[in-house]
């Protein structure tokens, strides 16, 4: 089995904090998910996570004009500058601070952050498409002036058109207006008058007015005016010596009773400006008049973050409490993008049996259902009134299976996306366990509450039996994929075999030496795999009931430490077990993961540790690092862990809404502890390139499949893009393939794909070297679920297998999971064809008589009544 898994997705969180960015143009948004970005691309509806990964979590981020570069920073001020369009990172860079403002100018040629009360202008790195006249510059950052005026933190930074002049905002209520080049006739401005900390500050489109916004929802309309007495205006005219200056023309206020404004933008070209409330609330006004074109409540919470695409006609909103992206069309009030992620933490997810969803159970009682291929939420349950603690999928048919703490066990429809079927004990119980019988027939669950294993009819919904056998609280189940057998893991050291389906309801009992905490068993169901609380995995044989290997994984699983502990990371006791295992595809390999942040992949046979996976290196998790810093040990405790609100500037921040004698108060999202990072379930996808695993920070998708980034294969010096095309205008298609290969970009491969004929197919399949097939089935495998050209893939199916089928045979055992993919793929084609076929077989039967007809009409009829046909034999 290939191990080469490489960090692929992120899902389950869609926005974290931080500033939201569109494209420049307009169709994708990135989102800062926690110290990754992902990126939504909101015409083809599909998402992907950039492979860079901060310290801690992204507070600032910006893009330059042209889309090419993206500067992100963390709460830190550590900056990454990657290449978005090749997912690449290219330079790390500290701004020695926290970064509260970030923003590229319209040229591309500097970028101004803001750091504490200065506003720092650097000199932008150029690419060839921004500055082809002066070639590349190897001197990624280099500061171009710092400003110093303000005297509180800067909060938002916004660039004329031209590049010369950048507007700063400030939480001392004041917003200064600078230029980026020393002038002669120009005095840097400062525009005071609000009463609270600014927003963001603009320029209008022809740069004659400039406005600002305060979070007490005032907006101040500027223009440039002479400085002297009104009423001496009126009588006498303006002369050269007249000093001139910014003044306030009107104010206007949002008028939102008690709430705050969070966050505003302004779109120059539309008059438009949206400025989202900490009641949930977004308004949408139109400037200079200030009219209100609507309001729409879209969140419980306050939304922290707007954003306009460049057309002016989509809006993105981002709540961090609650974990909500929403992309709004305000023309037509409609949702492009509605997306949210679970608020709580999740305890199980499982692959549907197709591959294409993962579903996730989490402790918010919802139940949602992701689209493996695009990353996002199809929908959502939210009939269980706990926390639900597992679920599984029925071998057959669109089926979930889903436990709570509710008290109930509830089937779902994945086809009409109902709850068509509710299971429920005699008593009050709350289930942590689930296994579904691989015919569907029987569902089973376990409960803490009670020893005893419940079983139910999921064609009467009737209680069958009730397994009594086990002297703690059941922790674990799971059927044999062959049926008829169930196997149990319990609190009381003892793993049980039920054979549930015999008269006798036998079961074995295999002892451990401490609490069971996951069981698996292998796709052959010849062999179970036991996870304990004292960092044992053990293999048992089915047939034998005897152990027939075993491993001490608490080395392996061991390593974080906590802020407040005060032993070394592999003296830890806590984090030495894993809590999820799952066998692989073919049985060979074991995942696991546990309360630290690795994910285990062992051998089963030789139970060698083949790879660890780092889940995160977020900092602003707990038990992300190896070594604590002694300078953050304080008489009061750990420096992370002190509340430091009281000392805040804002009264908002200094105000405590916690109940008396409450630990979380009525805000349920308040925490004065870090989170810590864990894994609390793992699973692979049905074809064996992915798996999957729940984390603190959402779901993680590892996979083998890594086409969209740039790996070169035997790279070349004469390899590349510009040489590839001029191969494929000279007609070497061959050789134009095989460089796309090494190249492995997806624009040349489906380039290079499209532009073969089909006469010439056959021979190019023939003399491509075999180290190519493997990638060249994948890639076609991918593109047939993407391409609407059926003949040309199907062409391309047929040629692969008829010619190298020899092949493919002799080394089945290298390409089983991309011969897997294909044969998703073709499976896919055929039930698309197979249902037009039955909802189009009248109008085909009809055109098909019709055309019989003409046919008849159109013979020659001779004078004597006998046809053309007759006549000539």
């Amino acid at each position: 089995m290939k191990t080469d898994f490489k960090f692929s997705n992120l899902l389950g969180t869609v926005y974290c904090k931080g500033n939201l960015i569109f494209t420049p143009d307009g169709n994708s948004l990135l989102s800062p998910v926690g110290n990754r970005v992902s990126v939504f691309n909101l015409t083809e509806g599909s998402s992907y996570t950039l492979p860079l990964s901060h310290r801690r979590n992204i507070s600032q981020s910006t893009l330059s004009p042209d889309g090419s570069l993206l500067l992100s920073v963390d709460e830190n001020g550590r900056a990454i500058l990657s290449h978005l369009p090749q997912r690449l990172v290219l330079y790390h860079f500290s701004f020695k601070g926290p970064v509260s403002a970030l923003a590229f100018s319209p040229s591309g040629r500097y970028f101004a952050a803001g750091v504490g009360r200065f506003v720092e202008v650097w000199h932008a790195p150029s690419t060839p498409s921004a500055n082809s006249d002066e070639g590349l510059e190897f001197a990624p950052f280099v500061r171009h002036r710092v400003h110093a005026g303000h005297h509180d933190v800067v909060e938002g930074i916004e660039w004329s058109s031209d590049s010369r002049f950048f507007l700063s905002s400030s939480k001392d209520l004041t917003a200064r207006l600078w230029s980026l080049e020393p002038h002669a006739d120009f005095v840097p401005t400062t525009l005071g008058g609000h009463r609270e900390a600014l927003i963001g500050a603009w320029f209008s489109a022809d740069q004659e007015l400039m406005y600002t916004v305060s979070q007490d929802g005032a907006l101040f309309q500027w223009h440039y005016a002479p400085l002297s007495d009104q009423s001496q205006l009126e009588n006498d005219a303006v002369d050269d010596a007249t000093p001139m200056g910014w003044r306030i023309a009107r104010r206007h206020y949002f008028m939102q009773s008690n709430a705050k404004i969070l966050c505003a933008a302004y779109h120059a070209s539309s008059n438009i400006l949206v400025a989202g409330f900490s009641n949930g609330l977004f308004g949408l006004y139109e400037l200079p008049d200030f009219n209100m074109i609507h309001t729409l409540s879209v969140s419980q919470q306050g939304i922290d973050h707007v954003a306009i695409n460049k057309s002016g006609e989509w809006l993105a909103l981002g709540a961090a409490k609650l974990g909500q992206l929403l992309v709004w069309e305000w023309q037509s009030e409609s949702y492009i993008l509605k997306q949210q992620g679970h608020f709580d933490r999740m305890n199980d997810l499982v692959f549907s049996r197709d591959g294409n969803r993962i579903i996730t159970a989490a402790d918010d009682g919802k139940i949602k259902v992701w689209d493996s291929k695009s990353g996002f939420c199809i929908v959502t349950f939210t009939e269980h009134s706990s926390g639900v603690t597992a679920c599984e999928f029925a071998q057959r048919g669109n089926v979930l299976f889903t436990a709570s703490l509710d008290g109930s066990v509830r089937a779902w429809d994945l086809i009409r996306y109902r709850n068509f079927r509710t299971f429920s004990a005699p008593t009050r119980l709350s289930f942590s366990s689930l296994a579904v019988d691989p015919s569907g027939d029987v569902v089973c669950a376990g409960s803490l509450d009670s020893f005893d294993i419940h079983i139910w009819s999921v064609q009467t919904g009737q209680l069958l039996d009730q397994l009594a056998g086990h002297e703690g609280p059941v922790s674990s189940l799971a059927f044999a994929p062959s049926g008829g057998m169930l196997v149990s893991g319990s609190w009381d050291h003892t793993v049980r075999m039920w054979n549930i389906f015999d008269r006798t309801q036998s079961s074995e009992a295999l002892q451990l030496q401490a609490d069971i905490t996951d069981i698996a068993v292998r796709s052959d169901s010849k062999q179970i795999a036991v996870s304990t609380l004292d960092g044992q995995l053990t293999f048992w044989s089915v047939a034998e009931a005897t152990q027939s290997a075993g491993l001490d994984a608490r080395r392996d699983v061991s390593g974080g430490r906590k802020l407040s502990d005060r032993r070394t990371a592999a003296n830890i006791a806590g984090s030495k077990n894993f809590n999820c295992i799952a066998y692989s595809l073919d049985g060979s390999c074991l995942l696991a993961g546990g309360n630290s942040k690795y994910i285990c992949l062992y051998d089963v046979l030789s139970g060698s540790l083949l790879k660890k996976f780092t889940v995160s290196v977020n900092l602003s998790l707990q038990g992300t690092q190896e070594f604590l810093n002694s300078r953050d040990l304080t008489d009061a405790g750990p420096a992370g862990l002190l509340d430091n609100n009281a000392e805040a500037s804002d009264l908002e921040d200094r105000i405590d809404r916690r109940l008396p004698g409450s630990g979380r108060g009525g805000d349920s999202s308040f925490r004065r502890t870090l989170p810590e990072v864990r894994v609390t379930a793992v699973d692979f996808s049905p074809t064996g390139r992915a798996f999957c695993a729940a984390s603190t920070e959402g779901l993680l998708i590892y996979s083998l499949d890594r086409d969209l980034q740039f790996d070169p294969f035997d790279l070349d010096i004469d390899i590349t893009r510009a040489t590839t095309l001029k191969a494929l205008d000279e007609k070497s298609y061959l050789r134009a393939l095989v460089m796309a290969f090494r190249l492995n970009e997806s624009f040349l491969l489906k380039k290079v794909f499209q532009a073969t004929p089909l006469a010439e197919v056959g021979r190019l399949v023939r003399e491509l070297p075999t180290v190519y097939l493997a990638r060249l089935i994948r890639f076609v495998a991918h593109i047939t679920d993407a391409s609407p050209h059926l003949e040309n893939n199907l062409r391309w199916i047929e040629a692969i297998l008829s010619i190298h089928g020899p092949y493919l045979k002799e080394n089945l055992q290298s390409v089983s999971q991309e011969l897997r993919t294909m044969q998703k793929a073709i499976g896919t084609i055929q039930a698309d064809l197979a249902r037009v076929a039955d909802e189009n077989v009248y109008a085909l039967d009809y055109v098909l008589s019709q055309s019989a007809r003409k046919r008849e009409v159109s013979k020659p009829v001779l004078g004597n009544g006998v046809d053309g046909d007759t006549m000539e034999s």
